[in-house]
């Protein structure tokens, strides 16, 4: 297990980035779930691809009615796929989705069957972007996008409410800004 030394801080996502113990902490999960409203943020941009994709199935079953018997089969099996996709996949991101940020790093964690942890050390950080799309500006959203000096990308957060983003970003930039070197 990776073992290092580091103070807790009254900064935005709190805390070490680990529990404590005598003076060195162990990596654990990220403490903070993204905002609630990400799930339906999520679903809406499911609903963008599944709505297209469930109408194509069914106008290609009305165009070759007469060519295949059992087509209504498939175009139904399509669609419930897809909506049990659109109902899960936005609740079980934000049951994953995690995020923490101290003044020694910014960690994320992902993934449904493979969990992606990523840690950005505040030393390494180049670049703190926060973006808003227009649905995300419809459920107050915002992503923030840490970029490093990593060849592996950028770290992202998304779905964060986005008076918590801005107030993200700030902190990220004086605290980076405050690091000696050029995060390289």
């Amino acid at each position: 297990m990776t073992e290092w030394t580091t103070q807790p801080t009254g900064s935005i996502g709190q805390g070490a980035p680990a529990a404590a113990t005598g003076g060195t902490v162990r990596l654990r999960p990220p403490r903070h779930r993204v905002d609630p409203r990400a799930i339906w943020w999520w679903t809406t941009q499911w609903l963008g691809l599944a709505v297209p994709v469930i109408a194509g199935v069914w106008i290609a079953v009305a165009f070759t009615a007469g060519v295949l018997s059992y087509g209504w089969l498939i175009a139904l099996a399509v669609t419930l796929v897809v909506i049990a996709v659109v109902l899960v996949e936005p609740r079980w991101s934000y049951a994953v989705s995690r995020w923490e940020v101290t003044d020694e790093a910014v960690y994320t964690r992902t993934g449904w069957f493979v969990r992606r942890w990523r840690v950005a050390p505040m030393s390494r950080i180049q670049r703190v972007d926060n973006a808003r799309g227009p649905v995300q500006r419809l459920f107050g959203l915002s992503s923030v996008t840490v970029t490093t000096a990593s060849s592996a990308g950028a770290i992202s957060i998304d779905g964060l409410d986005h008076e918590l983003a801005r107030d993200l970003v700030e902190q990220l930039t004086r605290t980076t800004h405050a690091i000696p070197g050029d995060a390289t």
